[in-house]
């Protein structure tokens, strides 16, 4: 796990940090990371994506649901494969991880008991390589993983070809959940689906953090959701956007307010975002889930747990000790 940021952020505009934005500082590429390293070069040659973003000026200001997903998908696009490389071995190729705090679905059940997940249709919205859905592929779901960035799905696709291969190296082992994951480029507020298409829905720090709307996110997947489903998804914790994005001391004091909702953005030489980060307060994000057509039946704030020692970000021991990081929103369509 990382223990920078991608860039200093400027005082004025102290980031909440969201776990994805996080990639690994140059000469931080050791072990396993330079073996990753080797394997995505070797699967693929680099995407037309441009290298990562020179370091952006941070501010606070509008942005609205046009610029920030064109934001986030050029931000994924160029920073997908050092994201991978950092976070790979904590995310595990087949592990459910609802956050930094390591909270697993396999204890948590948020989805429901997993030997109930086998035969249901799952939506995983801001999939990534799709860690999450071949772990319910593994329980017997159907999972799709839908993600915004291309090159996030060609992870996907990478880790999928790389499972192939191993099972037909040793044939004699169960592939249950081996088999390459349904993959869907799309954006979360126009979801390619019909309506009740999905028994579940998921994401974990996928889309929501991200977008100018998130009741359209919302609508939507309550509309692919059949009758009785859930959606359960996890966000940043709203009190983290009032402390700086900093894992010792320093970030157990306020330095923004709370109430404030103006975007976090980081933007070029010409003013074009790069990244944007939208605030919500929990109440704002208890209205916004009403205000989508769901009940929410519960909210889980993660503790952080003894066995993690690893920072991620902003993300750290001392500060999970004493503040959330992390808010899972369990919601059902009536």
């Amino acid at each position: 796990m990382p223990e920078a940021t991608r860039g200093a952020v400027r005082p004025a505009a102290p980031h909440p940090g969201s776990p994805s934005r996080h990639v690994p500082p140059p000469g931080a590429r050791t072990g396993t990371v330079r073996r990753m390293e080797r394997i995505i070069q070797e699967h693929e040659a680099p995407g037309p994506y441009g290298a990562p973003d020179p370091e952006p000026a941070a501010t606070r200001r509008d942005a609205d649901v046009t610029e920030s997903s064109r934001a986030s998908r050029g931000w994924w696009d160029r920073n997908a494969d050092d994201y991978q490389i950092e976070h790979g071995t904590f995310l595990g190729d087949d592990r459910f991880v609802w956050g930094p705090e390591g909270l697993d679905e396999v204890e948590a059940e948020l989805l429901g008991p997993p030997e109930e997940l086998a035969g249901k249709d799952v939506l995983e919205i801001g999939a990534g390589a799709a860690q999450c859905s071949r772990w319910l592929a593994a329980q017997g779901a159907r999972p799709v993983a839908l993600d915004l960035s291309h090159r996030q799905l060609q992870h996907a696709l990478r880790i999928d070809a790389e499972r192939i291969g191993a099972v037909r190296a040793d044939a004699g082992r169960d592939d249950a959940g081996r088999a390459g994951v349904p993959l869907v480029q799309a954006d979360a507020g126009a979801l390619p689906f019909a309506d009740g298409s999905f028994d579940l829905a998921c994401s974990a720090y996928g889309a929501l953090p991200f977008v100018a709307d998130p009741v359209r996110v919302l609508r939507d997947v309550h509309r692919v959701l059949r009758p009785g489903g859930r959606f359960v998804f996890s966000v940043s914790h709203p009190v983290r956007w009032a402390f700086p994005d900093e894992p010792g001391p320093e970030g157990l004091s306020v330095a923004a307010s709370y109430f404030d909702r103006t975007p976090y953005v980081e933007q070029d030489e010409q003013g074009r975002a790069v990244y944007v980060e939208h605030h919500r307060t929990l109440g704002d994000r208890v209205r916004d889930v009403v205000a989508g057509g769901f009940r929410l039946v519960d909210l889980v704030e993660p503790e952080w747990p003894a066995w993690n020692t690893q920072e991620w970000g902003g993300w750290s021991p001392l500060r999970g000790n004493l503040i959330p990081g992390t808010a899972i929103f369990v919601c059902v369509r009536d």
